[in-house]
């Protein structure tokens, strides 16, 4: 059976900036009408982001085949090179000379507030990408996933699994915003399966007017992560609860959602049911938190065993 995994999502660096004071020390309620303020940032770090990019680290780390369906600008390079030497398939990344690649600047205080800035930039054009030509390019997919990118790339990629007769799961994210109520009922009828968080699950219910449980009951498998409350999986209007995993010690949560789906997507690939791969998943997502960054955890076969036989009483291979 084949395992290659087609990621249709952004490739994105993230510039993480630290001012070391408190932004409510210097935005005055009264003058935000005329905001003109400047932070002195003397801590700077660059690191390697995006929904597509994070999902097929952590596939690939567990010994997957995910096939990354994206878009680079100019600046790039070193990023796809990086992703090539991982094992990544970036046979299907199109570098946009006329872009720069997706981007985010992060300015964070003293108390974890953030002000966050997102550019775009290639991922716009992500449409350009074909998930049809992708999964011509090799073995038939084993699963399919269309995670935040550009607006049009979500939905043309949404359409061409469904017409290549791709399993496919629905991840809209920071992306579910873009999209009214038809969209989403549309997405979420030709999906094989959607993944939320409990935010977005609530947005997702209040646009598409369907419950949870409504839901369920058109795709395989709606599943709902809850942070440190572990994930619940709704299968025909039923639900069940998927225990979280222990942690050291939570240090970033940024990329937690994106770890999650890759141990998600690997097990399914291997054939494993809803709930087991919910539970691999939730291990991914435990190892991601207790580090910065989100690729900057080691993916070791033997650990993830280990967390999961502790956390759910077998080990997952």
């Amino acid at each position: 059976m084949s395992r290659r995994v087609l990621i249709s999502g952004s490739v994105a660096y993230d510039t993480i900036m630290v001012f070391e004071g408190h932004f409510k020390d210097h935005i005055l309620p009264d003058r935000v009408h005329m905001l003109n303020v400047a932070f002195l940032a003397p801590k700077l770090k660059r690191e390697y982001g995006g929904c597509a990019a994070n999902i097929a680290y952590n596939l690939r780390g567990l010994g997957g085949s995910p096939v990354v369906l994206a878009t680079i600008g100019r600046d790039g390079d070193d990023y796809l090179a990086r992703l090539g030497a991982l094992g990544i398939d970036v046979s299907q990344v199109r570098r946009l000379e006329e872009h720069y690649t997706a981007q985010a600047f992060i300015t964070t205080d003293l108390s974890d507030n953030q002000i966050i800035a997102f550019h775009p930039g290639a991922m716009s054009d992500a449409h350009v990408v074909s998930a049809a030509a992708a999964q011509r390019a090799g073995d038939s997919a084993a699963f399919g996933i269309v995670a935040p990118n550009g607006r049009d790339a979500m939905i043309q990629h949404a359409r061409e699994f469904a017409e290549a007769g791709v399993r496919w799961l629905f991840d809209p994210g920071q992306g579910l915003p873009m999209f009214d109520g038809a969209a989403l009922r549309a997405f979420v009828s030709s999906a094989t399966a959607v993944a939320v968080n409990d935010y977005e699950a609530s947005l997702l219910v209040e646009r598409t007017g369907w419950s949870e449980a409504e839901i369920s009951r058109r795709v395989e498998a709606l599943l709902v992560t809850r942070g440190a409350e572990g994930s619940r999986v709704y299968q025909n209007g039923r639900m069940t609860e998927v225990a979280p995993v222990a942690i050291a010690r939570a240090v970033d949560p940024t990329g937690c959602g994106d770890a999650y789906r890759g141990g998600l997507l690997y097990a399914l690939a291997a054939g494993a049911d809803w709930v087991d791969a919910a539970r691999l998943g939730s291990v991914m997502g435990a190892i991601k938190i207790e580090h910065q960054g989100a690729q900057n955890h080691r993916v070791d076969r033997d650990e993830v065993a280990r967390r999961y036989r502790e956390a759910y009483g077998r080990a997952p291979w």
